[in-house]
């Protein structure tokens, strides 16, 4: 404990100075930062500290809030804390594990023989709310680890045993809040009376520590917010996600399919399915055609020699190997391999730089079977897949050029929020410091001026290079993985790839990996989504459906089918002898965009009534008007309202 007084910085450049022993608490007061707006933690230099534990250095001293990420994540990890001691109160025989915070929540693991089914969650969450009413401490405690083991053997707490073992530490760090003690590093909030509104969400299984052949744990997840009409946003867009879960949607509307006897994480187009896809694909095709791209192809097996000289196999990526003949081959997990060996298949000049290979290839992964999720993490998916090779003294307008075409393609699907990353050097990286310094700052300059906000994220660039990384905001406010854009100097060097430069020697180019839409599979999956199922009449995969009202107006509803489909619009009868009503019902099911009703008035005054989902209901529309409407407006490729 220092025995000076303790000096502190803040944030506008005014100074405070408190006495030895003070709280993060008291020096905030004496800084004249006010509680009430919602400080949960103290940082100084940049340690994130609780309210009431001593200081022990002085350093730049700042309040944190929910607002900030390291609020949110100590609040939602005290109510981890909560949940797993309202279960041991109720189950004395739980056994705890871990419990950490998560994006917008937190769980906790337990091994309880009996099972805490869903039901159960309400009684749960009342103990909760008792323990928070009763406003507990939580003290932090810093423990020799052999008298933390034997606090915890003596609680038959094992898996914090084991854990303090695996840690190897001579001193480990315990929360305490009444009866109940967890091994943590924290932060934490004062007391449990901070946790203001909770909920608990689902149960579900989980190995210890991930290992499928350790025990099966029960699991536990919720989530909490510093007030409770946050919460109760929350909860709301929770259920409209539910609504909108492609896993429930896709098979709804006969888009894919994922079945067991084909094999997890293996996707079945079927042909609604097949004719977004290629909607996609088309328009990808036409606009890397346009910006000077060239088409390629490339095999979905290669030699396992390919995967040492890239670096997989030292990198033990998750990859399918098998033999033919004697010699290992490997399913492909990218394409890269194939590009590179299209540019070496013969020498190449300054003069032919840049060169920009695109590929809608297919690549195959190795993931475990419990990290399958839908369409958004598949073993098997189609990259928009393109590398630049290009000098460094190019790679400014490609990058310029790669970020321009991403943000355009984003908006012609339906996005216009994004949250933009521009992840530098980590530790463990290739390739030289001057290097990165000026593939960081192309990346940088290319995000400035193009007018784009974007922030820092120190040290997680990849091993080979920094890249830029783009989330997309969908229409209920959440963030899914978009393009990316990376430098790379680890595999030209690697596969000794060259260029004769100006001075008739050997150079290596730039090699630029970049992604529009990332995997077809993961972005039709955020498509189904965004749009509820409801696509916009472009990229539906039934454009208009055509519902005869009896069975003498089938032939003239095929007609009009006939000429709409000589416009490339991809339209559907129903002729089947049910009511219209049940027909339109069938239609706004499976999400069409436009239905044409055909009956007696219809066929006389050839002319169409035309439903929509978007809320149109108008009769006596001259067909020709209609189609030239519809057409104009996939081919502006609009958005419908989400």
């Amino acid at each position: 404990m220092p025995s000076a007084p303790i000096e502190l910085s803040l944030q506008d450049g005014g100074r405070v100075t408190v006495a030895p022993g003070s709280s993060a608490r008291q020096a905030l007061i004496a800084a004249g930062l006010d509680l009430a707006d919602g400080a949960l933690l103290a940082s100084i230099d940049g340690e994130v500290v609780e309210l009431d534990r001593p200081l022990v250095h002085g350093g730049e001293l700042k309040a944190i809030t929910f607002a900030e990420p390291r609020g949110a994540e100590a609040y939602r990890h005290t109510a981890s804390h909560v949940m797993a001691q309202a279960v041991k109160r109720i189950y004395p025989d739980a056994v705890l594990a871990i419990g950490p915070a998560i994006e917008d929540g937190f769980y906790y693991d337990f091994g309880l023989d009996e099972t805490i089914r869903p039901d159960d969650l309400p009684r749960i969450e009342e103990e909760m709310a008792r323990i928070v009413a009763e406003d507990l401490s939580l003290v932090r405690r810093e423990l020799p680890a052999s008298e933390a083991k034997a606090l915890f053997e003596s609680r038959g707490e094992s898996y914090k045993v084991e854990l303090i073992e695996d840690l190897g530490q001579d001193v480990v760090t315990i929360y305490e809040q009444g009866e109940f003690a967890d091994l943590c590093r924290g932060p934490h909030l004062s007391s449990t009376g901070a946790v203001a509104a909770f909920k608990l969400l689902s149960t579900a299984g989980a190995y210890w520590r991930g290992d499928e052949n350790r025990e099966m744990l029960q699991r536990i997840y919720g989530t909490a917010f510093d007030t409770p009409d946050a919460l109760e946003e929350y909860i709301h867009n929770r259920e409209e996600a539910e609504k909108r879960d492609h896993r429930r949607l896709g098979p709804e509307l006969e888009l894919f399919s994922i079945r067991d006897e084909i094999g997890p994480g293996l996707v079945i187009y079927h042909p609604r399915g097949a004719v977004l896809r290629t909607v996609i694909e088309d328009y990808l095709k036409q606009e890397h055609a346009r910006r000077g791209y060239e088409l390629v192809i490339s095999p979905h097996i290669m030699r396992k020699s390919v995967w040492e000289t890239s670096g997989h196999l030292d990198m033990q990526y998750p990859m399918y190997f098998f033999e033919i003949e004697g010699q290992g081959y490997g399913i492909k997990p990218m394409n890269c391999p194939a590009h590179i060996a299209i540019y070496k298949s013969r020498t190449r000049g300054h003069h032919e730089l840049p060169i920009r290979y695109f590929e809608l290839g297919t690549v195959y992964r190795h993931e475990r079977s419990g990290v399958l999720h839908g369409l958004l993490r598949v073993r098997g998916f189609t990259q928009d897949d393109a590398h630049i090779f290009c000098t460094m003294e190019q790679a400014a307008d490609e990058i310029d050029g790669a970020i321009r075409f991403a943000f355009e393609a984003q908006r012609t699907f339906g996005f216009t929020e994004f949250k933009i990353a521009l992840s530098t050097r980590p530790d463990h990286s290739v390739g030289n410091e001057e290097d990165w310094s000026k593939a960081t700052e192309v990346l940088k300059s290319a995000l400035e001026s193009n007018g784009l906000d974007y922030f820092i994220d120190e040290g997680e660039g990849v091993f080979y290079g920094p890249k830029i990384d783009v989330k997309l905001r969908d229409a209920i406010g959440r963030l899914w993985q978009g393009p990316t854009i990376q430098f790379d100097f680890n595999l030209p060097r690697r596969f000794e790839m060259s260029y004769v430069g100006p001075d008739n020697s050997e150079h290596t180019p730039v090699m630029i990996h970049r992604t529009v839409l990332g995997s077809m599979e993961r972005y039709m999956g955020i498509l189904i989504e965004h749009y509820a199922g409801a696509f916009p009449a472009w990229l539906a995969p039934v454009q208009v459906e055509i519902l005869p009202i009896a069975d003498r107006h089938v032939e003239h509803a095929e007609g009009l089918a006939r000429k709409l489909r000589s416009r490339s619009v991809r339209v559907q009868v129903n002729d089947e002898r049910e009511t219209t009503g049940n027909k339109i019902r069938k239609a706004w099911k499976m999400k069409v965009p436009y239905m044409i009703v055909v009956g007696d008035r219809e066929v006389e005054s050839q002319s169409v009534s035309v439903r929509s989902l978007a809320g149109r209901d108008e009769r006596g529309v001259d067909l020709e008007r209609f189609t030239a409407e519809l057409l104009d407006e996939i081919a502006s490729r609009r958005s419908c309202e989400v």
